[in-house]
């Protein structure tokens, strides 16, 4: 008898549900890509195309897919906007959940999603932070917290796309909720990985330009923002979010801590590979954050099988998800407002006098 495999539905075929649908239906041996909705009739003839042949039944709508008899799980890649409303009624449904980032825009809507999630707690949701699943990221926390660079205490991280000049990421920031919360969402869940799931935020302040995408202006968003946080525990974290970057994407990662400090990518390449010409030599960058995280994608989804169908525990807490929120809407406001903002050890908002 062939070992089971679960059953997986996928809501949203836009740039990461296509390659979502792809990782489930090719590259995760212990799941079966059973079903996929989305409203958009052009994302339906792709999966006409590209899914229905091997089997996947197409809908229009998420609650005819949730109803699907045996569907055992649905990965979310739909709008950030219904992320959270989907992942609750996935839920409801007795599904185990696999959400993109963010839960939502709103601390308030993603928290929801944790109260759901507690009242059945049977069922496996997580939220998907790609880079807890990138070997190299893997390795510096390891080290990291083996000790060898001694308390953790500074952290810089960027996540730099590389310029679109098609006018893309001015539409995606109606519904994005802002450079921090879409972009720098990764840094900040790196900087809770590595001070601890428990670091409390004592400020965040932020600043930024649109140099080259003035339409961002429009939705309250930027296209380079710099934004440093704060922690009570006496730790830092500076992070870099940027749509303009010319050679490709630049996602790196720097740990200082007491003792000595880790780096992640920070002369980013596509491989081992230097090209030797008559102007110098030159390596050659990934174009996209898919290119640099690919592995991890599909690692995430394979961990995410296993765990659902042998039980064990899942490798990052839910609760994490709104804190990384919580923490890129305050900088968020702050790139806006140009105030910085203080917390007291409890999280609540308060007046800098206060403290």
């Amino acid at each position: 008898m062939a070992p089971p495999k679960l059953r997986v539905g996928l809501s949203g075929l836009g740039r990461m549900g296509k390659r979502h649908a792809l990782h489930f239906l090719n590259s995760t041996p212990r799941a079966e890509l059973v079903a996929i909705s989305t409203p958009d009739d052009a994302e339906i003839d792709w999966a006409k195309q590209h899914l229905e042949p091997f089997g996947v039944t197409v809908y229009k709508s998420y609650e005819d897919m949730l109803a699907q008899d045996g569907l055992q799980a649905v990965v979310i890649a739909s709008i950030t906007s219904v992320h959270a409303d989907q992942a609750i009624k996935a839920m409801a449904a007795d599904k185990h959940v696999l959400c993109e980032k963010p839960l939502s825009t709103s601390v308030e809507v993603s928290q929801s999603v944790i109260d759901a999630a507690a009242r059945r707690p049977h069922l496996k949701v997580m939220c998907g932070f790609s880079r807890r699943f990138d070997d190299s990221y893997r390795d510096a926390h390891a080290k990291a917290t083996s000790g060898l660079i001694g308390t953790p205490s500074i952290l810089r991280s960027q996540t730099c796309d590389k310029l679109d000049p098609s006018g893309f990421f001015v539409a995606y920031a109606q519904h994005s909720g802002g450079i921090f919360v879409d972009c720098s969402i990764h840094d900040i869940d790196l900087a809770l990985w590595f001070f601890g799931q428990d670091s409390k935020v004592k400020s965040v302040v932020a600043n930024g330009i649109t140099a080259v995408q003035p339409g961002l202006r429009q939705w309250g968003d930027r296209d380079n923002a710099v934004g440093i946080v704060e922690f009570y525990e006496g730790k830092i974290a500076y992070f870099f979010a940027s749509r303009m970057m010319a050679a490709g994407q630049e996602d790196s990662t720097e740990i200082i801590g007491t003792q000595g400090k880790l780096t992640v990518n920070m002369q980013p390449k596509v491989n081992l590979v230097d090209v030797y010409e008559k102007g110098g030599v030159r390596r050659e960058f990934p174009a996209t954050y898919y290119e640099r995280f690919k592995e991890a994608f599909v690692r995430e989804a394979n961990e995410f099988v296993a765990i659902c169908l042998d039980g064990g525990e899942l490798p990052m807490k839910l609760e994490g998800a709104v804190q990384a929120v919580r923490i890129g809407c305050a900088l968020q406001e702050s790139l806006i407002s140009g105030e910085k903002i203080w917390f007291d050890e409890m999280g609540r908002r308060v007046e800098r006098s206060r403290l």
